[in-house]
């Protein structure tokens, strides 16, 4: 604590009336520090994720290899976004919170290793279910990979080698879980660097070691993946142990398996359990979409699933560093607010929130739709990856671009129903939405081939998006507060001079012809870009927009107060 914040305290004894703004002054502080922390690991997440990315663009561009390795590793990630990340995060976390606070730290160890024994237990049974059914698996996710044997036998080969990753990575889950109740958000955060550093490792020196020992070298990303794995779960075990949480579940009374009865059946477990229901079904909507789309584009072109993937991954930047920073310091004070009855506060936190999504994922979407060469060509176009990948990925980049500020205003208003125990309504309009996806693209593809697949997500993103604000706000749960009119007329202003500039730079240069000079295309980007976000900022601040009117909910209250 500073000089200034002592001597505030000071000052708070004194006055209560001082006490309380002290303690909304520190409770916002801490807050921001936390968001501030999640935000910057998970930029440099996205950043070693996108070294990836290149790297993998370089080495192997987009072909059948890179398909089959697209495919073999989505099923274990679909896996992990199911039950590890999903449903069972979202249930496993209330109970443990609700456990520590009720009955203390000894009871939660207790609980802690009784899901660690139950989730390792099922765990080694589904790796093993997984490992004899890739075949299977395999087909249902992409039956298309079947027009090349070879083809088909490298992704299912590549599925069982790696499907144990699921394990390593619901353990992570479950560490995480508890990290963060103890308010350790950094090891949880970071984590996801060590996969990326570990695949960029193995793909650098990995690749040509397995062309020289005669297996195809897309291997060498497999055992990048399966090392990544161990090297998540060691980090958290590392953290759990600092703090005396590390799981025993060797030392459970009645042996082994006893002990796994036991756990199973214990009150908590079978909470999680029937709490796991209606999260899995909702996260599984989301996740057939993305079943679908590749199965889809698995019957298309060569090339069109790592398309897709390039395309996908360079979206998922602005969108997971946005969302993830926006969840974080909404979610736990619009339980608050729920938790006090006090509604206003909970629209203000929500209004809050939307106009971050605007301001912020304006720009960004634009420069998606205006500027996707540049933007493909400097991170994806070298060694292996030709002008026709660029070409093909730019397409469906501009497909989820259109849809950039729905996928991340999805990540403040889904917060709105959850809060409030409604998880019906966002499952209701998540289904509605797959059926409607499902219907452009029987429209789109047929126009615009895999890119049709990009634009029917961008499209279903924006609907969800606006769905989920027209029932928050028929609920009640939100009142938009005065100064949007104005707020949208300044950033439409601004975002249509940044969008006019971009346009003229993106026909300025040849970017994919100046593959051979890659720093000065490097520069070149970086001052576009630069200057294009100059133009917008710059812009809002002679319309009279100020930043600091963002920089806390308007009313905030702390979680005393609360």
């Amino acid at each position: 604590m500073s000089v200034d914040d002592v001597s505030k305290a000071q000052h708070c004894n004194k006055y209560p009336s001082a006490r309380k703004a002290f303690e909304r002054y520190t409770w916002a502080v801490s807050l921001f520090k936390s968001a501030s922390i999640v935000s910057l690991l998970t930029l440099l997440s996205r950043i070693t994720g996108m070294l990836r990315e290149l790297l993998m663009a370089s080495i192997f561009g987009a072909s059948a290899l890179t398909d089959a390795f697209n495919v073999a590793f989505r099923i274990p990630n679909l896996f992990r976004r199911l039950f590890a990340e999903g449903a069972f995060s979202q249930a496993f976390v209330p109970v443990l919170a609700a456990t520590l606070t009720e009955k203390g730290q000894e009871e939660t160890k207790q609980l802690i290793s009784q899901v660690a024994l139950v989730l390792m237990v099922v765990l080694l049974a589904t790796s093993l279910l997984g490992v004899l059914a890739a075949p299977v698996l395999v087909w249902i996710m992409a039956s298309g990979l079947q027009q090349n044997a070879q083809t088909m036998d490298l992704a299912i080969q590549m599925t069982r080698f790696m499907f144990p990753y699921i394990a390593f990575m619901s353990l992570v889950a479950l560490a995480a879980g508890v990290l963060n109740t103890w308010r350790k958000f950094a090891v949880p955060a970071a984590t996801p660097v060590l996969l990326n550093l570990s695949m960029i490792f193995f793909a650098y020196l990995g690749a040509p070691w397995f062309d020289r020992m005669g297996f195809p070298s897309i291997y060498a990303l497999v055992l990048g993946v399966m090392v990544g794995g161990v090297l998540q779960l060691t980090a958290q075990i590392w953290a759990l142990r600092r703090l005396g949480l590390l799981p025993h579940v060797w030392r459970l009374p009645g042996g082994l398996w006893r002990s796994f009865g036991t756990a199973w059946q214990a009150a908590s477990t079978q909470k999680i359990l029937r709490l796991m229901g209606p999260s899995l079904l909702g996260v599984s909507v989301a996740q057939l979409s993305l079943l679908i789309n590749t199965q889809i584009a698995s019957h298309m072109t060569v090339g069109s699933v790592s398309w897709l993937s390039y395309a996908d991954r360079l979206m998922e930047f602005p969108t997971a560093l946005l969302g993830v920073a926006l969840g974080v310091v909404l979610t736990p004070q619009l339980s608050q607010a729920k938790a006090s009855q006090d509604m206003a506060q909970y629209s203000a936190l929500l209004d809050w929130g939307l106009r971050w999504v605007f301001v912020l994922a304006l720009p960004c979407s634009l420069a998606l739709l205006l500027f996707s060469t540049p933007l493909v060509s400097v991170l994806f176009h070298y060694g292996a990856f030709n002008p026709n990948d660029v070409e093909q990925t730019r397409l469906a980049l501009m497909g989820y671009g259109l849809g950039l500020m729905g996928l991340v205003a999805i990540k403040v208003l889904a917060p709105g129903f959850y809060a409030s125990e409604d998880t019906q309504t966002p499952v209701r309009i998540a289904i509605g939405v797959l059926l409607l996806t499902q219907l452009m693209n029987v429209l789109w593809v047929p126009l615009f081939a895999h890119a049709g697949l990009a634009l029917s997500i961008g499209i279903g993103a924006m609907i969800n998006a606006a769905l989920l604000w027209f029932f928050l706000k028929r609920s009640g749960r939100y009142t938009p507060e005065p100064g949007w009119p104005r707020l949208i007329c300044q950033g439409a202003i601004s975002a249509f001079l940044m969008g006019v500039f971009l346009h003229w730079a993106n026909g300025q240069w040849n970017w994919i012809e100046m593959r051979e000079q890659a720093l000065w295309r490097l520069v070149a980007i970086g001052l576009v870009l630069l200057t294009g976000g100059g133009i917008y900022l710059g812009t809002l601040w002679l319309l009279g927009f100020r930043a600091k009117t963002l920089l806390t909910p308007k009313n905030l209250k702390s979680s005393n107060e609360l």
